[in-house]
């Protein structure tokens, strides 16, 4: 049986925490930070983890992601 391959966008966008959650980086911090207010960069500081339902989808892409 050959290997299963694993997305790229998805290894690029998502990790994988040592419990098995997924995080992903923020949205809305690449630009046009000056139009943003200090509250909503102070936010979007760090990573979030995905919900559950996400969670299912993505993990389709990474099959030796998690066991």
């Amino acid at each position: 049986m050959p290997k299963m391959k694993t997305k790229s966008s998805v290894k690029k966008r998502f990790s994988l925490t040592a419990t098995g959650k997924i995080r992903r980086n923020v949205a809305g911090k690449q630009h046009g930070m000056s139009k943003r207010s200090n509250s909503f960069i102070r936010k979007q500081r760090g990573t979030k983890m995905l919900s559950e339902a996400d969670s299912t989808i993505v993990a389709q892409f990474m099959p030796y992601g998690r066991k």
